[in-house]
């Protein structure tokens, strides 16, 4: 006769035998765009994904980010100093190793993109551990998290526009988002175009990029109200706080000004609502330090009764956002969407507006797909 411990007690086994971190493995992939993509800032044809495993006996944690290859560097030289031979289940002073680790490589930027990925990795690794997924190891808030559909870059012709976007309406996903500013004389015409292509009912967002200068967002804020627009992203740049908050102030009533996703710090995240820069705080897990460092700002956004929205990576916000409960919804970002789904089995797309983690699945619920990624490798 065969008998089986139970499930708690197979998971108390995990704990108590202190596993230790054996093996860290670090990649970068460049992913070539489906088209030419721009944003009022900035112009790509591609994107480059870091990812991170973490091996511990004979289980693997997954992380990832993504930014310039560069940030594959600075993960490898964090991990080999910080979390080799170290438990994975201490996240909170692994993650404190990292930052001190990377105090005189200034802790913004690639390094904090290198921590973000090292950081989700070690929940993965520590929910796989225990047999749940990381929503069940957060403690989930919801069982669902909305998303917009975000895209509709300046660089796309009004035909492109229309498709993507109405695409989205049509897939179940009630809220959109379009880029705006690389020409301002051009955008009330990109917005009335999105706004005839998804109906009336749909949500529509614009995003900036910070393209705008303070009169000319003020200007379009007016223009783009009488097209239903009621979220406004980045009008000028994040790092002008007092102008955010004087468009906050003079924009129509209706209009959320929102800004946040270059947050790498808790600092960043507090500064933004101390001086009322924003309607609704964004947070992006790879960049501000991973799962440790979102909820640190989901924290901060609580403690001044604001929401927070997730910017990009939905397979990897879709946990976290389970978990956060003053949660507004997560960026299903096109380029993202592609990759992740390309990259991973396991990936979960959105249904009827809404991503959803796959309890039955251990941790993220994602592998790599390691010979379909190699093609792509930096």
């Amino acid at each position: 006769m065969r008998i089986s411990s139970p499930a708690h007690l197979r998971k108390e086994s995990v704990i108590n035998s202190d596993p230790q971190i054996r093996k860290i493995e670090i990649s970068a992939y460049t992913i070539p765009t489906d088209a030419p993509e721009a944003d009022g800032t900035l112009e790509w044809n591609s994107t480059t994904m870091i990812v991170a495993e973490i091996t511990a006996g004979n289980t693997v944690g997954t992380g990832y980010t993504y930014g310039n290859r560069a940030t594959a560097a600075m993960a490898h030289t964090l991990a080999e100093k910080c979390l080799l031979h170290q438990s994975p289940l201490d996240i909170p002073r692994l993650y404190r190793s990292m930052l001190r680790a990377a105090r005189n490589d200034g802790l913004r930027g690639i390094a904090a993109m290198a921590v973000s990925a090292l950081d989700v990795a070690l929940w993965d690794l520590k929910a796989r551990l225990l047999g749940c997924s990381v929503a069940q190891l957060l403690g989930r808030a919801r069982d669902r998290v909305p998303v917009y559909g975000s895209g509709g870059f300046t660089s796309y012709s009004d035909a492109q526009l229309k498709k993507q976007l109405s695409g989205w309406v049509d897939a179940g996903i009630s809220m959109v988002k379009m880029k705006v500013g690389t020409d301002p004389a051009a955008d009330p015409h990109r917005v009335r175009t999105a706004r005839k292509a998804i109906g009336e009912d749909a949500a529509l967002f614009v995003d900036a990029n910070g393209a705008y200068s303070v009169k000319q967002a003020l200007t379009l804020a007016q223009v783009f109200d009488g097209f239903g627009v009621r979220w406004f992203e980045e009008p000028v740049s994040s790092d002008h706080l007092s102008d955010l908050h004087l468009i906050r102030e003079r924009a129509p009533v209706h209009m959320e000004i929102a800004a946040g996703e270059y947050g790498y710090d808790p600092f960043y995240f507090r500064r933004m609502l101390e001086t009322g820069a924003v309607d609704v705080l964004q947070a992006d897990a790879t960049r501000c330090g991973g799962y440790t460092g979102f909820l640190s700002a989901a924290q901060i956004a609580a403690s001044f009764g604001f929401q927070l929205s997730a910017h990009c990576a939905p397979s990897l916000h879709m946990h976290v956002g389970a978990a956060t409960p003053e949660f507004r919804h997560i960026e299903y970002f096109h380029d993202h969407v592609r990759i992740e789904s390309m990259f991973f089995d396991g990936f979960i797309a959105q249904k009827h507006g809404y991503m959803e983690p796959d309890l039955s699945r251990p941790g993220l619920g994602l592998t790599l797909k390691r010979r379909d990624a190699l093609r792509y490798a930096a």
